[in-house]
Formats: structure tokens, C-alpha cells, sequence
């Protein structure tokens, strides 16, 4: 049944672990980095959500450890993955469960915004492999609640996203901290030069994966446009999802205060609905995440970063409520849909100050996208109108 899977080189126990969740053949990603992982070699892999690229690290990582009967003392991992919010962090460990199911290895998570004594117990019992955000880490480290002097794997994930959080200077301390005779993975949906020298810093002679291109994943999805008054965005968002077809949808905006108003307008229409960001609690992130993926509730409304951390394949439909002024942004976005060979669809809204966010995008994926007109005027605006764009409205 893994026979895709069995020709990699992995062991009986993560074969099996793979078959039930029918997971039957490998994706691009993990034929490609698994062998080399599995050979000890640092890896540079530059891939989006979506690939498959937690499995690509955490199947070869857990035969290592393994094979090798590595176990951890209390309080010193021997794997450190470093991730840059939550919610990935969370899925990391869930993942490295669920592969790990039957080899006799722990796994450990600590992040912020929860108490840290269940952290500390499970670190003193002795975690295998630690799965943390920067911030928390650090806390832990100057408490002299774990050391990392045994790490012999270090696994720096979506690490594009932690520049943009501003986490690099906390990174950057963590890996002092560490020793330098270790195996290190570098993964990136992006390459900027902050990340392109902390690369050459921390890997050797690394071996370098790379794919799906930005082009290809927005291929894959049905694509298309709405002008849209910006005072009716959210009336028209409204109208959209009364239609039973989209079953569970993400829907982007630029700012948090954006996403709470449009998950209340939401609400108030009948439409269950949750919005996810940084200033929500973590029991509250929990709980829309949650209902998000038992479709209790339809609809996740999110922010950029926030949405880096959700990992739900079944995903019907992505709906760019505000345009990213980042056109790679764009190809993320868009990339949560369509994904596990599923089909997927991408809509956005373009108000009269965001035409130049839709050049810039239809530039990088190198293709228009298509224009549909909404019925009864409802908020719809010409779409031959595309004058440069005003001020763009500031992040929060």
C-alpha cells in the first residue's frame, strides 16, 4: 500500500503509521529531501504549506532517531524544530505524533500565550523532539528550564514568516545555543537575503529542494475577480456565501480589526463564522480552528500570519476579501485551496483604491485573472476602471 513511501527507505514502523492515514504516495518535497535527510545532509528546501513538507522532515527525523535508539535526558531535547506561531507549531507536533505512533519516541510543544508549568513537566519527563515558537523558547532557556546542548537535528520552519514577525533576532539567539555538530533544515516559501545569509550562516554544503513555483500553484485553481465598492465588500461577501456551495471558506483580510468586522457582519447575517489573528487568545484561536475544520463553523476569517498556521486540505474556496499588497501573498493565499489533488476556488475583491495590487499580482503569476460581474448592482463596480490605486490603508 506505501509502496511509494517503502522506496525512500523507511522503516516498517513509520510505513505503517503512513497507511493509516492513507497516505500512498510521496509528494515532490519528500522524494526529494526524505533520502538525504535520511543520510544526514542539511537541506535547504524552498516550499510553500501545502507541499507536504512537514513529513518531508519529521518521517526521516523520526527513523534517526530511532535507528540510532536515541533518547532524550530530561530537559534536553535531541530535535529542536522552530516555528513561528502557534498554530503551526501545534500541527508540527501533531504531525510528529501521528508518524511517530509507533516507534517509542516523545514529542513536546511549547509556545506562548498558555501557562508554561505543563510545558516544563513534559520537558523534565524528556522530550525526543521539541516543537517551539522563538519567544516561548527563549522564556524557557533563561529559566534554565531546558538546554539545548544535545540538539544533534535543528529544523527551521517557514522561516519567511519569522523575518516577517521579527522573530530573527530570537532565532539567531536560540541557534548560539546550540551545538554546531548538528544536522540543520532551513524551509522558506520565500527566499529574501535576510534568510538567504542566515542560510549560508547555519547550513553545510546543504542539499536544496525546491517546488512548486508561485505560477504553478495558482495554475491549479479557479480564479477570479469582482469589482467591488469598498463599502460594499462586506454585503457581497454576505451575498456569496448564502450559496451552499462554498462548504468551508477562508476568507483573507489585511488587518485584524478588518477581520473581526467582517466575522461579526457575518454572524449578524446567520453565517457562522470566526475570525483568527494574532490578538486573539490562544483558547479562542483553539476553538475557531476547531470548529473551522468540523464545519460547525463555515467560515474563517484571517489575517496573512495568522493564516500560515492552518493546515485544513478540505477547503472549498479562498476569498480575498481585502487584495494583499504583497503580490506573493497572493500565491499563498490562494494556495490553501485546490490542495491534496482536490480542486479549489480563489476569489477576490478589488475596490476602487486596490487596482494596483491586481497588476502586481496578475504580473507575478503571469496571467489576468477573470472578471465576474455581480447581479443587481450590488456593490459592483466597472471593471474597465483601472486608475492607480490611492494610498493603500495602513496594517495594524
Amino acid at each position: 500500500m506505501s509502496a511509494g513511501f517503502a522506496d525512500l527507505g523507511l522503516a516498517p514502523q513509520l510505513l505503517r503509521a503512513l497507511a493509516e492515514r492513507n497516505y500512498t504516495e510521496p509528494t515532490p518535497i519528500q522524494r526529494q529531501a526524505i533520502p538525504h535527510l535520511l543520510d544526514g545532509a542539511d537541506l535547504l528546501g524552498i516550499a510553500q504549506t501545502g507541499t507536504g513538507k512537514t513529513a518531508a522532515f519529521a518521517l526521516p527525523i523520526l527513523q534517526v532517531l530511532d535507528e540510532e535508539r536515541l533518547r532524550a535526558q530530561p530537559s534536553r531535547p535531541l530535535v529542536l524544530v522552530l516555528a513561528p506561531t502557534r498554530e503551526l507549531a501545534s500541527q508540527i507536533a501533531d504531525a510528529f505524533t501521528a508518524y511517530g505512533k509507533h516507534l517509542r519516541l516523545r514529542v513536546a510543544i511549547v509556545y506562548g500565550g498558555v501557562g508554561q508549568t505543563p510545558q516544563v513537566d513534559a520537558l523534565r519527563r524528556g522530550a525526543d523532539v521539541l516543537i517551539a515558537t522563538p519567544g516561548r523558547l527563549l522564556d524557557l532557556m533563561q529559566q534554565r528550564h531546558v538546554s539545548l546542548d544535545d540538539v544533534e537535528i535543528l529544523v527551521l520552519d517557514e522561516a519567511d514568516r519569522m523575518l516577517d514577525m521579527g522573530f530573527l533576532p530570537d532565532v539567531r539567539r536560540i541557534l548560539q545555543r546550540t551545538p554546531r555538530d548538528r544536522q540543520s533544515l532551513l524551509f522558506s516559501a520565500t527566499m529574501p537575503e535576510d534568510i538567504a545569509a542566515l542560510a549560508r550562516q547555519i547550513l553545510i554544503e546543504p542539499v536544496r529542494v525546491e517546488v512548486t513555483p508561485p505560477a504553478a500553484t495558482a495554475d491549479r485553481v479557479e480564479q477570479a475577480v469582482y469589482h467591488v465598492q469598498k463599502a460594499k465588500k462586506r454585503d457581497v461577501l454576505v451575498q456569496l456565501l448564502q450559496d451552499p456551495v462554498f462548504v468551508r471558506t477562508l476568507v483573507f483580510t489585511r488587518t485584524k480589526h478588518g477581520a473581526d468586522r467582517v466575522a461579526r457582519h457575518l454572524q449578524k447575517a446567520k453565517l457562522p463564522a470566526h475570525a483568527i489573528h494574532g490578538d486573539k487568545s490562544q483558547s479562542a484561536r483553539e476553538r475557531a480552528l476547531r470548529e473551522f475544520k468540523t464545519g460547525k463553523a463555515g467560515v474563517l476569517v484571517a489575517t496573512d500570519i495568522a493564516a500560515r498556521g492552518i493546515d485544513v486540505p478540505e477547503i472549498s474556496h479562498v476569498v480575498n476579501f481585502d487584495l494583499p499588497n504583497v503580490p506573493e501573498s497572493y500565491v499563498h493565499r490562494i494556495g490553501r485551496t485546490a490542495r491534496a489533488g482536490r480542486a479549489g476556488i480563489a476569489i477576490s475583491f478589488c475596490d476602487e483604491t486596490e487596482h494596483e495590487y491586481l497588476r502586481d499580482i496578475q504580473k507575478l503569476i503571469k496571467q489576468r485573472i477573470p472578471v465576474r460581474t455581480l447581479g443587481r448592482g450590488e456593490g459592483a463596480a466597472e471593471a474597465k476602471a483601472e486608475r492607480p490605486a490611492s494610498e493603500p490603508p495602513r496594517e495594524d
